[in-house]
């Protein structure tokens, strides 16, 4: 079945908006969506504001967070329960710059993906890839509510269930618990209302760093997504085939459209790789690094009878789990829908095929025998091994913590 000119026009649209929908959401508050032709003077502007007041709002959390635990803070229980929030924070400032400075490569992914769902013209493929953009969606929304409802319930949680006593003079009074500790000397929250001020300012901080780590987690996601439908939709071109074989030119011509669409998804996941590499270095040790951490606070806090913030350190500690599952998971996926490639390629009955036509499989099958893969900076292959080895090693470290606590 194929779809009229008007029919597709219109469809496509909707198709690739859908797809597309809940990266634009969480990219565009934070000014990370990149801009296009269509994109205004107005939108432009907005974009600009919506930078400098996310940079301005981590600025604000991440630097006194530095001076209190370097110069002011002497507890040391009180500084391990800052470096992991900062550490989070840190994170989320990294992959906030690595999506600002890969803008072309988002435009260009997204350009591609719109351009395969204009392109395709049969209901079979059109469902193949209907059906990994509904994958990629379910993906991106939860790990939007796991990170928000983490890491902001515990914020909001620890500011209202756990005040804090300070003095004033021979007054004492109660004053909030930050998610980031801040430096008295730039700004006293023993007065009010500066400690309200700044809890709100921190509040406002992590929805900016919950949504830049969701929209690089869902941006991973669907366009991992999208690679997987088009190679599956190659898969299924490469076994119809034969079904044309009696038509020498018919097959010749169906078999370059086939190694052209080969190309072009091999492309795609290139510039996805240089798009993601950076942002899934900074996830693969920072969630390493917060794994253990958040694994420490939940046993110390349960010790102390602290069940709400124990409780939101589980949560935060699930959605971490799961963001770098999702990285992991993605690249293995790929990783084997590429090798599929090569696989169906050899299964198909290329015996029937015209002999020219036949060896031109070869090629076909010799590229999908290079293993493409998605890796951390170009290091670490992102792979369920590494999931495994990943969740291992925060445990080590975990251990480690205890110990030298504990002593």
């Amino acid at each position: 079945m194929h779809y009229t000119r008007k029919t597709v026009d219109t469809s496509y649209r909707n198709l690739s908006d859908y797809s597309l929908q809940l990266n634009r959401w969480f990219l565009k508050p934070v000014g990370a969506w990149p801009s296009s032709t269509t994109t205004t003077i107005r939108e432009k502007a907005v974009s600009v504001i919506l930078i400098v007041v996310c940079w301005s709002l981590l600025a604000f959390t991440i630097f006194p967070c530095i001076l209190n635990i370097l110069f002011e803070e002497t507890d040391v229980q009180k500084k391990l329960r800052a470096v992991g929030p900062l550490s989070h924070w840190c994170m989320g400032g990294m992959n906030y710059f690595s999506l600002l400075f890969r803008s072309r490569d988002i435009r260009q992914c997204v350009r591609h993906i719109k351009s395969d769902w204009r392109t395709v013209s049969q209901l079979g493929d059109r469902q193949v890839m209907l059906k990994y953009a509904r994958i990629g969606r379910f993906v991106a929304g939860l790990c939007a509510i796991f990170m928000h409802s983490g890491v902001f319930s515990h914020s909001v949680l620890q500011a209202v269930t756990m005040p804090e006593i300070a003095y004033i003079g021979n007054e004492s009074v109660q004053v909030h618990v930050l998610p980031c500790p801040t430096y008295s000397k730039f700004v006293d929250i023993r007065y009010k209302p500066a400690s309200d001020i700044a809890l709100t300012l921190q509040l406002l901080s992590s929805i900016v760093v919950n949504s830049v780590t969701v929209g690089a987690c869902s941006l991973a996601a669907v366009f991992a997504m999208h690679a997987c439908g088009q190679l599956n939709v190659l898969m299924r071109w490469l076994n119809q085939l034969v079904d044309d074989r009696k038509q020498f030119d018919k097959v010749q011509r169906r078999l370059a459209v086939i190694v052209e669409h080969h190309v072009r998804v091999l492309s795609f996941v290139a510039r996805m790789e240089t798009l993601l590499n950076q942002i899934c270095f900074v996830e693969l040790l920072g969630c390493t690094f917060n794994l253990c951490m958040l694994g420490y606070y939940v046993i110390t806090g349960w010790n102390v009878i602290e069940k709400e913030t124990s409780i939101a350190y589980m949560i935060i500690y699930l959605s971490m789990t799961f963001n770098i599952f999702i990285f992991c998971y993605i690249g293995e996926a790929l990783t084997e829908q590429c090798k599929q490639v090569g696989e169906t390629a050899y299964m198909t009955d290329w015996y029937l095929l015209p002999h020219k036509t036949a060896l031109g499989l070869i090629l076909i099958i010799s590229r999908s025998s290079v293993v493409i893969k998605l890796t951390a900076g170009k290091m670490v292959h992102l792979s369920i091994a590494t999931f495994g080895a990943v969740m291992k090693t925060s445990m080590v470290y975990l251990n480690m913590l205890r110990t030298m606590t504990a002593s």
